[in-house]
């Protein structure tokens, strides 16, 4: 896209305008103490958003826009950022009194803004927005200034197919900033006219729910309800559908008043269980559960009352169960991109706290983050570290077989459109994945060189590498054998991971669904792109996944928050029928073959058997073939009325 710049004369008294704003604001916040400010800001608020400018006084890249310069500047304008039309269409101009009440709570000032944070207590907001107006932009820097790329990226949106085949390893990976770090937020739009999904051959893909607020997280009751955390609305909503059916035949609210709700977990497993477990923003609640309940039917009760003792940064967590029972898997990402202000330790220090907490726990305000902790259903037993070391590990699932623990995690931001790739992995108990010092086994972070000399070579390398920056959120594994949408026999087993997308690459990537491969429960480190479609243009897209699940009809549930709808992904079963027709004075089996979608390099072959034991080809002629209908008869008339049954075998070419 092309940029107007205004004549460098005039950049800087634009320049010079926002520090004179920025310098008032901070003489009418001068009661507030900055420095605390700054402290609240650097555990609550620096994952998301930069305080400071990079190399050659250019905006340093987060997950939100820069707050560099922000007193004085109008709502919705912060360079290298998408903002909501909401924030854009406000009229608010940052001052001491907009930010205070943007703060207090966000949906309030602005309505559709996609600010879900608040700072509740008066005094942390006026020393937060005190700390703020320091942030002075130099006077003659040009804030919309990014080092360009060039090149063409294999790995960007256009690139994505279903059936794309991506296969990654440590040595593909290229060195720390090979390419500059990106701010390539999306604008999301609604669903463009010509606009649709992609899925594999014999797939459709239809809309099942929309009109939701912020669907994370889903997944299926015993009994076939689905449930999804509308995170931003601290509520769950239920929905039931009939088997096969494209849409709900109930929307129910199932329970709210929750703090940021993601994960959810049924306990005990099996057909009977007797609690909803919910995991918040920063302990772990459950709430009475029977088969069929679409309302809360008791309180909510606390089984891990704090998880740590910050809450900023990452704010998702998610809960799973062993098979067994025993243990409860609680997922928590860190409140930093790379354990910034974490501080430092002595060796002995160090020694000592790997000792209660692990090899290579983070310690200071990541305390318990970028962990996956476990401790019993009932919470009693001490919480502790299960694994170490994974930034954000977003979606939590237990192998249906093996039992083994999978997570889908996000990797660290800022060291260019490749680095450092999320990923889905095995987790080993007291493994230590790398976070924030190592990455992918014994790869340095260049900002923290030097820092852990102990731990080179100790990090595990994570199992599925994903492109970096795709956002890897919630998992599942395809389990279904039977169901109207129910996948052929080849995706059974496999795990499937929704893509949010990328904001930190500079051509987008991700977005998307993809299946990850595996042999009796061992991955084979490669992954398939599933579904596309949500990306259509450089900048815009029309969604953005969070959420799958498998329903009890065997069709792929996924969840996207941009537009806030629910997808139903199925199998186009062929429906086969059988009739006999005569032609010169002889009897024709005739078999016909309807499906509901085409299925390119799908063979059909029609099978016969006198007893449903022993099968055999039938020696069929082709009277009629399109996409969707298949019209057969068998060479040799009918010669005796003996019953036969006949079934479609269907192989991939």
């Amino acid at each position: 896209m092309k940029k107007t710049l205004l004549p460098s004369k005039w950049m800087s008294i634009a320049s010079l305008s926002v520090v004179t704003a920025t310098i008032s604001m901070a003489q009418n916040t001068s009661a507030a103490d900055a420095e605390r400010g700054n402290q609240l800001f650097q555990t609550s608020c620096a994952l998301c958003h930069s305080d400071r400018l990079g190399p050659g006084d250019t905006v340093v890249i987060k997950q939100g826009p820069t707050l560099v310069g922000v007193m004085g500047r109008n709502a919705g304008t912060s360079p290298h950022f998408g903002f909501t039309q909401a924030l854009k269409d406000s009229g608010l101009v940052w001052n001491a009194e907009t930010l205070d009440q943007y703060l207090t709570d966000p949906t309030t000032a602005v309505p559709g803004t996609t600010m879900s944070v608040t700072v509740s207590d008066a005094s942390d907001r006026a020393d937060v927005i005190a700390y703020l107006a320091t942030l002075l932009v130099p006077e003659g820097v040009d804030l919309d200034k990014l080092p360009s790329v060039t090149g063409l990226d294999p790995d960007d949106w256009q690139e994505a197919v279903p059936g794309a085949q991506h296969y990654i390893t440590v040595a593909d990976l290229p060195p720390p900033y090979a390419t500059p770090s990106a701010g390539n937020f999306p604008i999301v739009v609604p669903q463009p006219t010509n606009a649709t999904l992609s899925v594999p051959a014999g797939f459709t893909v239809k809309k099942f729910a929309s009109g939701l607020t912020n669907p994370r997280i889903v997944r299926v009751a015993p009994n076939g309800d689905i449930f999804v955390s509308e995170t931003s609305q601290n509520r769950i909503r239920v929905f039931r559908a009939n088997d096969g059916a494209d849409t709900p035949s109930t929307n129910r609210i199932f329970a709210q008043s929750l703090n940021r709700p993601f994960g959810i977990a049924f306990y005990p497993a099996g057909a009977d269980p007797r609690w909803l477990y919910v995991a918040l923003n920063n302990s772990i609640v459950r709430i009475p559960y029977h088969n069929g309940d679409l309302a809360a039917s008791g309180p909510v009760e606390a089984v891990v009352p704090t998880l740590s003792a910050t809450t900023g940064g990452h704010t998702t967590r998610d809960v799973v169960f062993s098979k067994d029972g025993t243990r409860m898997f609680i997922a928590v990402g860190s409140s930093s991109n790379v354990g910034e202000g974490m501080g430092q330790k002595t060796p002995a220090e160090i020694t000592a706290w790997e000792a209660t907490n692990g090899l290579g726990a983070a310690w200071g305000s990541e305390t318990h983050r970028a962990n996956i902790l476990v401790t019993d259903p009932d919470g009693l037993e001490p919480l502790r570290p299960y694994a170490t070391g994974i930034r954000n590990p977003v979606g939590l699932a237990i192998h249906p077989t093996t039992d083994d623990l999978w997570v889908s995690t996000n990797e660290r931001d800022g060291l260019g459109d490749n680095l450092v790739p999320d990923y889905v992995t095995r987790v080993n108990e007291g493994g230590f994945y790398g976070w924030p010092w190592y990455y992918i086994g014994n790869l340095e972070d260049p900002r923290l060189a030097g820092a852990r000399p102990d731990l080179a070579g100790k990090a595990t390398v994570p199992d599925v590498l994903e492109q970096a920056h795709s956002a890897s959120l919630q998992m599942t594994f395809y389990t279904a054998s039977n169901g109207p949408a129910a996948f052929p026999p080849q995706y059974h087993g496999d795990a499937f991971a929704a893509f949010h997308g990328s904001w930190n690459r500079a051509t987008r990537t991700g977005y998307k669904i993809v299946r990850i491969p595996l042999n009796n429960g061992v991955p084979t480190g490669r992954y398939d792109d599933f579904l596309t479609g949500f990306v259509t243009t450089d900048r815009n897209v029309w969604g953005r996944p969070v959420g799958v699940a498998v329903a009890r009809d065997g069709a792929l549930l996924m969840t996207e928050d941009a537009n806030g709808t629910i997808w139903r992904i199925a199998y186009a079963r062929p429906h086969l029928s059988a009739s006999i027709v005569e032609d010169s004075g002889h009897n024709y089996l005739v078999v016909t073959v309807t499906r509901s979608a085409p299925t390119p390099g799908v063979a059909s072959t029609v099978e016969v058997s006198p007893d449903l034991l022993t099968w055999a080809p039938a020696e069929m002629v082709t009277l009629t073939e399109t996409p969707t209908l298949l019209v057969l008869r068998e060479n040799a008339p009918i010669q005796d009325v003996t019953a036969r049954f006949i079934r479609l075998r269907e192989s991939t070419q």
